[in-house]
């Protein structure tokens, strides 16, 4: 039956997964971010951190205890009429029940729970970190998996661009218009195309099986992507829009990354940690309560002085305290002075994190800016690039059709047409990186 079961709900999986067979970017990066574990060992983390808080907080709750015991005692004890010393077997059984309430504590109490709630917001900040990480690296996946599309589109073209120039080719050889030679190049031309087509498809598979991998995905089969509309039109407009400067992005990020902000709540934890530890100096008080109670057993009691009843014992041996306790350290082999520079050296060493956060993050958003720029500027120049090819091709192919030109003539102008094509996406898939890129800094949903 559980073989069963599992089977089921492996079909059932199965057939999900070919249901949304095409996904888009952020299907991809919320699956991502659902099923990741780091992500949801971070998840714990926070989970951890909120027990955390509410430990601190139920400090300030009176305690209460209760003890049990029962002793047997063996030997020789006085007579009570006659004070002579006789072998003699008692129990005695004792319970107590007490409470503590801490009155004053030096603000240990309260600066703890400062601290641990600074704490919580560091492992809120880090959660959000590591979403924001792999939204980058699914992005950065799928951009990939959109490259390779194309390539494989533009291999594809390329092929029922050649079949033809075979017919035509054909045509020519029979017609005696070109040698027969000619059309064993141009089939030669076919062979390397489609061999291009599924040196492609591999590729592309790779990519995905990459991006199926990054999503945690419990299966390859039937996985696939939805491919944005980013037309040369609007990523024209988009290059021509230009890109914000590195020290306006940065003033933008530095108020929101989240990797800053577990920085800055981390230096803001060890401070309260701080006072926590001058808690020490301060003396304490406390409120105390007690019941205690107990009854006693003689084994073989004379006569003349049985054994009392359990009911009456507890009625008379009951004692009950109260009181206030003041506690005022003198020397504690100087533990709270060590605990207190301890504390001020985490300071400065989350201090000197948080400067180093903030100056890597300005590297990266000046490094983000110049790849932006250079990709833009790659981009523009890859587009001339491919229109001079384009022409060239166009102009190639007019000759070749009418005889004029060698078929190696063709296949340079087609080997050329196809290598700026190929640059040419490559440059406009970069410059949406890079420029997602510098939108992710300033707090923006990265979207297509």
């Amino acid at each position: 039956m559980k073989k069963y079961i599992i089977a089921v709900g492996c079909l059932l999986l199965s057939f999900s997964m070919q249901s949304q067979s095409a996904w888009d970017l952020r299907q991809c990066i919320d699956y991502a971010i659902k099923n990741n574990i780091e992500i949801k060992q971070q998840d714990l983390k926070v989970k951890g951190a909120e027990v955390d808080v509410n430990t601190s907080k139920n400090q300030r709750l009176p305690d209460l205890t209760g003890g049990a015991g029962q002793s047997f005692n063996f030997g020789r004890s006085p007579n009570a009429s006659t004070g002579v010393f006789e072998a003699k077997t008692a129990s005695l059984t004792s319970f107590s029940v007490a409470t503590n309430v801490p009155i004053f504590t030096g603000f240990q109490i309260q600066n703890q729970i400062k601290a641990d709630e600074l704490s919580l917001l560091a492992a809120m900040a880090g959660l959000n970190k590591a979403k924001e990480n792999m939204e980058l690296q699914v992005t950065s996946y799928f951009l990939e998996v959109l490259f390779k599309k194309e390539i494989l589109r533009v291999y594809k073209e390329q092929v029922s661009l050649t079949q033809k120039q075979v017919d035509r080719t054909s045509i020519l050889v029979e017609t005696g218009k070109v040698a027969e030679s000619q059309l064993y190049d141009i089939k030669a031309q076919l062979a390397k195309d489609e061999l291009n087509v599924t040196t492609s498809e591999n590729e592309l598979q790779l990519s995905l099986l990459d991006l199926s991998q990054a999503l945690n995905l419990p299966t390859f089969d039937g996985f696939d992507i939805e491919a944005p509309k980013l037309t040369e039109t609007l990523m024209v407009e988009d290059v021509l829009a230009g890109l914000v400067k590195p020290d306006v992005v940065y003033d933008q990020a530095v108020q929101t990354r989240p990797h800053v902000k577990e920085a800055e709540f981390n230096v803001e934890s060890t401070k309260k940690a701080l006072k926590v530890a001058q808690a020490g100096y301060w003396p304490t008080l406390s409120f105390g309560a007690s019941y205690d109670n107990s009854f006693s057993h003689v084994y073989g009691a004379d006569e003349a002085f049985p054994n009392a009843g359990i009911a009456h014992q507890l009625r008379d041996n009951y004692r009950i305290a109260m009181g206030l306790n003041l506690s005022i350290p003198i020397f504690d082999r100087f533990q709270t002075r060590n605990k207190v520079r301890q504390a001020r050296l985490s300071i400065e060493n989350q201090e000197l994190i948080l400067e180093n956060v903030k100056l890597a993050l300005f590297k990266e958003i000046q490094q983000a800016y110049q790849n932006a720029t250079a990709s833009q500027a790659k981009f523009i120049s890859t587009e001339k690039a491919y229109e001079a090819a384009a022409e060239s091709f166009k102009y190639a192919e007019e000759r070749y059709q009418i005889g004029k030109t060698s078929v190696f003539e063709y296949n340079e102008a087609q080997t050329r047409l196809i290598s700026s094509k190929s640059e040419q996406i490559q440059a406009k898939y970069d410059f949406v990186f890079r420029s997602k890129i510098l939108d992710f800094y300033q707090g923006r949903e990265i979207t297509m």
